[in-house]
């Protein structure tokens, strides 16, 4: 089935596009599935031997939480049920999984869900150490099922309805149902649905010892057997994540599945008892269902029962599903399962899992087996249904159509649910455009990202959807202070390789050689600046590789191109090589002829900056050397890229003109040359504090080569036969200043720092063709530039040319204020390096440091599906109500922690550092948030809700400093002191206004009583 095929299914259809959860002895959906196809019993005994033991599914590790990655204190984490943190854990896993991870990208989104009776509730409520803190209706909030999708919603930052729903064992496919409708409705563009059960000591099944009851003697849950004696509990968490169909598909979502409908109704009264299940109410939601999904039920090859086992639920069930079904199909054409008999029942999750395994089989075309079967219950009545029971696994390929399955969830008191499900159409394959890829990881703590680098790294190794996942590594999680990027081949590119626990990659990828991420911390974005570099940059074949894998930077390079052929200058793409260079018969330029180099210098720079910005690397300000200044002022739109190509012809025609010089770079300081100049030999530009080009006829730059050489003074003879800069350039001003007067020349746009001045070009100069002609004779005074780019504090800087003459030049500056990063465009001369790669590199590095990317540009609006990828690492540990209240002993004091993630990341890459001093009063505020939150103060600026305060433990912390420093503090402190410094000042501030107010009452009261109009006065203020 196709996307086409698609619209001929019911408009309402809705999409399962990502799922996650937690099952007996399976840590995620995969290990789900694996196990269902093993038949892999995970319902292990849990204490006695024999017939008669007591026996569940256990979920190992529901008392681990990542607290820090949420921003919950460890009290507070303390003292929520597991219940809550395992479905907060798997609704982010869920969201990550469907490519939707990142709130700022994510539609609308919705929450139904609900959960088993919380037993943690009463052990919470029985601790001193957290019924001191708050009252009970407060505790109630951490606990209590009427809260679990609303906290949810807060911490997630859902703003789609957010719905507790309860209905027993078939709460969770009741969740399901609820948000397929508030979709159609309108109400919400994507929702979650989902369930969790972790039930203690009290998910036991104390009564296995009856066999007449629900749960089975033997530990077993046999469900449709002959020898079908009860179920057996498990616990458990699962998830979908859902969209409209039509939505899922224009976006580009990957679709595991697809409901056609659902329905929910009641038994009512027409049934044994309350806890009895009815024939009446199961067939009619089955029908229901089937009538909204428009299918035919011979249609249906696989209907994942509620199976419970139980010898009153399977017949009534298998009865119900016959009738509902009618003779449809014919003899065992289709199969009957129960994940129940694998991990149990999950009580509030049991429906979400059964939707998981039913998906999980439309989606790979297997039907695994039901376990415990030997032979058919012959109250079923089996031979005269269309159902039988596989114990084996089987494929399932219909001969005709798609693979369609029914899913059933019927809970005590009579709440009945059926889904219909069928298999998603086929999403043509997406276009890998370029040959690489950048992939960026992020995480809360250094330890997370590597391990989130590894798995990513892992998962890439064996994908041929490189593209697609970089893509939704981009636009679908969050970002995170501590970063890594790593750059992937695609397609055959990507050969074959493995990724170590640090994230390293080995294999056929750049020869063969093993390259490690990019890694960073990202701060606050800086300013960006455009480096533009001049003449004497250029070298043979640069650009190239880039020009045929960037259609952007192509389309660019092609109109500066065609810019300055119109200009009557020779077209940059032939002296490049290019392919799409003008055929004008002659020989190939020579790169090194003025009137050649700075024509292509310029495309290639101004090509350069446009595929820039259209990564989001925006510019703040821009710096050129010499003919960069030009390409700079292009840029900022003093002149039009038609305009600037002809002003740049014309100065290199110009130029060319001029009588022949030489240049030399020598590493001394300008002050160090100014005074011992051979005649007509002068100061071209003066580069860094130790580097100055001279330049002059050659007779006189030769002098000064001989006297640098008795001096032993370092220079370089340049690659040039003019000497640009000097009076030998004066026929060009004339010529250039001419071609400018002719021009519209407008303000600049962004800053450009003038070569002239150092300074930033002002408008009179942008626009006074005078100054274009002077720019090209006076000094270069590139130092004087970067030292005013300096004294604005930190930045980021792009060479938005070939190689690294610039980033070299800001590296010999090496003073206070350097950027923070500089990176490359382009590979320099005689480096053997794949060019995109290399430019993506070079955009890892900056989004490492923080700078913001626009993923929409990098994929020049290629089509990008959503693909499912390991989820985020949690770094969980054990947070439990202990039995034995706190004294105040040092051995029962909370476990000290680092109070945010972002600390405890610090200390892992940094190590540890010594802790601010804090004064007397910062440290009895940080005595009482440690005692409240559980956890460590390490210094004044530590934030209250950064470490996982809420306003109701505010309101706490503010009566006990009051009471504490014997003033009354506003309600209002926490929130606008939110800091332990900042409380300390304003609690500073109110005891000395207290002290005050008590003196003025001293003086008053000692004075006696007055009656004058000043007395009245001070009193009314």
């Amino acid at each position: 089935m196709t996307i086409d095929d698609a619209h001929d299914g019911p408009p309402d259809a809705i999409a399962v596009i990502g799922m996650a959860g937690r099952f007996p002895q399976a840590p995620d959906t995969d290990a789900l599935w694996d196990h269902l196809l093993l038949g892999h019993d995970a319902v292990t005994p849990v204490d006695g031997e024999g017939a008669r033991t007591r026996a569940k599914g256990v979920l190992s590790g529901h008392d681990l939480f990542d607290a820090a990655f949420f921003g919950v204190s460890p009290m507070e984490a303390e003292r929520t049920d597991p219940q809550h943190r395992l479905f907060l854990e798997t609704a982010w896993q869920a969201l990550e999984q469907a490519g939707h991870g990142a709130a700022g990208n994510r539609p609308v989104t919705g929450l139904f869900a609900g959960s088993s009776m919380s037993t943690y509730l009463l052990d919470v409520l029985a601790s001193p150490r957290h019924r001191d803190v708050l009252d009970d209706s407060q505790l109630l909030i951490g606990c209590d099922k009427d809260y679990l999708a609303t906290r949810i919603a807060h911490r997630l930052d859902l703003r789609g309805p957010a719905v507790v729903v309860q209905s027993a064992c078939s709460t969770s496919l009741v969740a399901v149902h609820m948000a397929g409708q508030a979709l159609l409705a309108g109400e919400c563009d994507m929702a979650l649905a989902g369930g969790v059960a972790v039930r203690g000591e009290s998910g036991l099944d104390r009564r296995a010892d009856r066999p007449d009851g629900m749960v089975s003697p033997a530990g077993r849950c046999r469900a449709f057997d002959a020898s079908a004696n009860g179920m057996v509990s498990g616990d458990g968490v699962g998830a979908v994540v859902l969209r409209r169909l039509d939505d899922a598909l224009r976006d580009g979502d990957r679709v595991h599945a697809v409901i056609r409908g659902s329905a929910v109704n009641n038994d009512g009264a027409v049934k044994a008892g309350y806890t009895a299940p009815g024939v009446a109410g199961q067939v009619a939601v089955i029908r229901a269902a089937h009538a909204v999904a428009g299918v035919d039920p011979a249609t249906i090859g696989f209907v994942e029962a509620h199976g419970t086992g139980t010898r009153l639920g399977d017949p009534i069930e298998v009865a119900a599903l016959a009738e509902a079904f009618g003779p449809a199909g014919g003899r065992e054409s289709c199969a009957l399962g129960s994940v129940k008999t694998n991990i149990g029942h999950l009580d509030a999750a049991a429906g979400v899992v059964s939707l998981i395994k039913a998906v999980l089989a439309v989606r790979e075309g297997v039907i695994p087996p039901t376990l415990h079967f030997e032979r058919p219950n012959p109250e079923l009545r089996l031979e005269s249904t269309p159902f039988h029971v596989n114990t084996e696994p089987i494929p399932w390929r219909p001969d005709s159509g798609a693979r369609r399955a029914g899913v059933s969830s019927f809970g005590i008191g009579g709440t009945n649910a059926h889904v219909v499900l069928e298999q998603a159409p086929t999403a043509p394959r997406t276009d890998p455009g370029r040959s690489w890829q950048l992939v960026p990881v992020s995480a809360r703590t250094p330890g997370a990202r590597d391990r989130a680098l590894a798995d990513i790294g892992r998962a890439l190794a064996h994908s041929d959807d490189v593209a697609d996942a970089a893509h939704t590594l981009q636009t679908g999680r969050e970002e995170f202070e501590y970063r890594g990027a790593m750059v992937v081949a695609t397609g055959a590119h990507a050969g074959s390789g493995t990724y170590s626990d640090a994230g390293t990659y080995t294999g056929a990828t750049g020869g063969g050689r093993a390259h490690r991420p990019v890694l960073g911390r990202a701060g606050a974005p800086l300013p960006v600046a455009y480096l533009f570099p001049g003449q004497g940059s250029q070298y043979p074949g640069m650009a190239a590789s880039l020009y045929a894998a960037e259609p952007l930077f192509r389309d660019e390079l092609d109109l500066c191109a065609d810019a300055v052929r119109e200009a009557g200058g020779p077209d940059p793409r032939a002296a490049l090589g290019l392919p799409g260079a003008h055929d004008t018969g002659r020989p190939v330029p020579d790169l090194d002829r003025t009137d050649v180099t700075q024509p292509m210098l310029f495309a290639v720079g101004y090509a350069l900056a446009r595929l820039w910005t259209a990564w989001g690397i925006e510019p703040h300000l821009l710096l050129g050397h010499s003919l960069g200044e030009l390409t700079a002022a292009c840029v900022a739109g003093v002149m039009s890229r038609e305009d600037g190509a002809r002003l740049v012809v014309a100065r290199g025609a110009a130029m060319l003109a001029c009588r022949s010089g030489a240049m030399t770079a020598v590493a001394l300081p300008e002050s160090a040359l100014s005074d011992a100049l051979p005649p007509q030999v002068e100061i071209a530009a003066v580069n860094t504090r130790f580097q100055t080009v001279v330049s002059g006829p050659e007779p006189g730059i030769a002098a000064l080569e001989a006297e640098l050489d008795r001096r032993e003074a370092r220079y370089t003879r340049l690659r040039t036969r003019r000497a640009f800069h000097s009076a030998a350039m004066e026929p060009a001003v004339e010529a250039v200043t001419r071609v400018a007067a002719d021009l519209p020349l407008a303000k600049p746009q962004l800053t450009v720092l003038s070569n002239v001045t150092g300074r930033p070009l002002t408008a009179d100069e942008a626009t006074d063709p005078a100054y274009w002609g002077r720019q090209l004779r006076a000094p270069v005074r590139f130092a004087d530039g970067v030292d005013h780019l300096a004294a604005s504090g930190p930045y980021l800087a792009v060479e938005t040319g070939p190689g690294a003459t610039l980033r070299g030049m800001l590296a010999d500056l090496g003073r206070e204020g350097t950027p923070t990063e500089t990176v490359c465009s382009l590979p320099g001369p005689g480096r053997q390096a794949d060019e995109l790669r290399f430019a993506l590199t070079s955009l890892a590095r900056l989004w490492v440091r923080g700078a913001p990317v626009r993923w929409s540009g990098l994929h020049g609006g290629r089509r990008r599906r959503r693909v499912p990828l390991p989820t985020y690492p949690f770094e969980r540990r054990r947070y439990a109500v202990e039995p034995a209240p706190l004294t105040g002993s040092d051995e029962e004091r909370p476990t000290r922690e680092p109070a945010t993630p972002a600390a405890h990341a610090q200390g892992a890459e940094e190590g540890t550092a010594t802790e601010p001093e804090l004064n007397e009063t910062e440290r009895l505020i940080a005595q009482v948030w440690e005692r409240l939150l559980g956890t460590a103060v390490t210094g004044p600026d530590e934030s209250f809700f950064d470490l996982g305060g809420t306003s109701l433990i505010g309101l706490h912390v503010l009566d006990e400093l009051s009471g504490l420093f014997g003033v009354p503090l506003p309600k209002a402190a926490v929130y606008e002191s939110p800091t332990v410094g900042e409380l300390a000042l304003l609690i500073e501030e109110v005891l000395v206004d207290a002290l005050e107010q008590q003196a003025e009452d001293d003086v008053r009261r000692a004075d006696g009583p007055r009656t004058d109009d000043t007395h009245a006065t001070e009193v009314t203020r």
